[in-house]
């Protein structure tokens, strides 16, 4: 078991309050530099805390404009239209942690505790692969007894060993798990993990200390602040960074995470492969402090903006938002999506329909649509719904991804490969309506590609799973 608290020899805060504050206090709108800069953005440079200051000081609603339009072209040109598909899977909820705002947090003696046994998660993987899942995000209390580096990489390899019909498996497995030492991090890696991400919650140090009691793990700040660093030298190379919003101001979070970004990419080489971004909601055994409340409005000008700033990373919004929410933001620069979400340990394999129960779950989801209506919502919005994993699977991860990310030519992978693992979810999945819509969008974006050999390989392999074949990488 690895539980010491050892800094990394590289740590350092890199977090200057007092400079984050004086560049919001400061900056003002300037629509003639923020068009420089948003061209620095849509030619895939990521931009500094200054540029990403004046971005949001940007409140004119021309200046917003131009920032949603600058957000939606720059995440066409480097994604496609393509949005990846995952499910989180709670494993247990154990915590030594006591975080106000957290459904979870120890002092709360009336939450049901329960970590699954190997049986319940091999049963709720099944389940969620006969829906239709590829991709999984384990999720995990912390405590360092319960949910060591030795137990996390065992659910990670039983996840990847489940099967089920019609070629049912997951295909990635990405973490979201307490901060571990250096050799916490090599052992979790060497079990094929994906992403390892770790949410900040707020990078505001008086905010931090006050959600995060001092007597607990997670009331040191430098020690989450510092885990990245020790994820790189462990052999992760695939991280991503978050901030919870609505404990300390928003603009202060963006900033936060682009620092962590910008810092990450100076000393390993490589940013954050994605950013998560979700908004505080209600949970059992909590009340909400409305002070630093984002509005939807705010929302869609952070995810805008972090678009911008940081263009190589995936942005993921959550089913923490309601159906409505992510209509109306998906096009301001998310590429990755949870979907058919449910909280409940063990829940995936009860009927679907029920009111959640809060006492079992970190906190109340705002979607709560099925798989299957997730998918036939984003092809009604001309979106393609992908379970690729390609690049995690064929090394293109770390500095790779970023030779790929940056320049925009992973969108020569994306679309190929989206459209390949799209084809596998119609023919072993889909309900009827979706399946007509899905091979609509298909053949429509088969008629964009130029005649050549490029296009005739795609059509080769959809053709290859219409007939049997799986897994197919492009």
């Amino acid at each position: 078991m690895t539980t010491s608290k050892q800094l990394s020899k590289n740590a350092v805060d890199f977090i200057d309050d007092e400079k984050l504050h004086r560049l919001i206090n400061e900056t003002r709108e300037d629509l003639g530099r923020t068009r420089e800069i948003v061209q620095k953005g849509v030619q895939k440079e990521a931009l500094t805390l200054e540029d990403t200051a004046a971005l949001l000081a940007v409140t004119s609603s021309d200046g917003v404009a131009e920032l949603f339009e600058s957000a939606k072209s720059l995440k066409k040109a480097i994604y496609g239209n393509r949005i990846v598909l995952f499910a989180p899977l709670y494993i247990g909820n154990y915590c030594v942690n006591n975080c106000t705002y957290c459904g979870f947090r120890k002092s709360l003696r009336s939450t049901v505790r329960r970590t699954l046994s190997d049986n319940e998660l091999i049963a709720e993987v099944a389940q969620l692969q006969r829906e239709g899942h590829k991709r999984l995000i384990l999720v995990y209390g912390e405590h360092p007894h319960e949910y060591t580096p030795e137990f996390i990489a065992h659910t990670v390899k039983v996840c990847y060993g489940v099967k089920t019909e019609h070629g049912g498996e997951i295909r990635r497995v990405n973490i979201n798990a307490a901060p571990l030492s250096v050799e916490g991090f090599k052992t979790v890696k060497e079990a094929g993990i994906g992403t390892f991400q770790i949410f900040q919650e707020t990078y505001h140090k008086e905010s931090y200390n006050k959600y995060h009691p001092i007597n607990t793990v997670k009331g040191d700040y430098m020690w989450r602040l510092n885990a990245m660093n020790r994820a790189f030298e462990g052999g992760c190379d695939d991280v991503g960074l978050g901030a919870l919003f609505g404990l300390y101001d928003w603009r202060f979070e963006v900033l936060g995470l682009v620092a962590h970004s910008l810092y990450l990419q100076q000393n390993y080489g490589v940013g954050p492969h994605t950013l998560s971004f979700p908004r505080i909601k209600a949970a059992h055994g909590v009340k909400v402090d409305s002070q630093y409340q984002v509005t939807d409005e705010q929302f869609k000008r952070l995810v805008a903006i972090l678009r911008l700033a940081v263009p190589y990373t995936g942005l993921i919004m959550t089913a923490r938002e309601s159906p409505e929410v992510r209509d109306d933001v998906i096009e301001f620069g998310v590429s990755q999506i949870d979907a058919g979400t449910r909280l409940e340990i063990g829940s995936y394999q009860e009927p679907r329909g029920g009111e959640q129960e809060l006492k079992r779950e970190q906190f109340k989801i705002g979607d709560t649509r099925e798989l299957d209506e997730v998918i036939r919502w984003l092809l009604q919005r001309d979106f393609i719904p992908s379970f690729c994993t390609s690049c995690y699977r064929l090394g293109r991860t770390g500095v790779h991804f970023m030779e790929y990310a940056i320049p925009g030519f992973i969108g020569k992978f994306c679309t190929p490969n989206a459209l390949l693992t799209l084809a596998e979810y119609l023919e072993d999945y889909a309900s009827p309506e979706t399946k007509i819509a899905g091979y609509e969008l298909i053949n429509r974006e088969l008629a964009i590609f130029p005649q050549g050999d490029f296009k005739s390989k795609i059509e080769q392999r959809i053709d290859q799973v219409k007939s049997g074949e799986r897994d197919l990488l492009y």
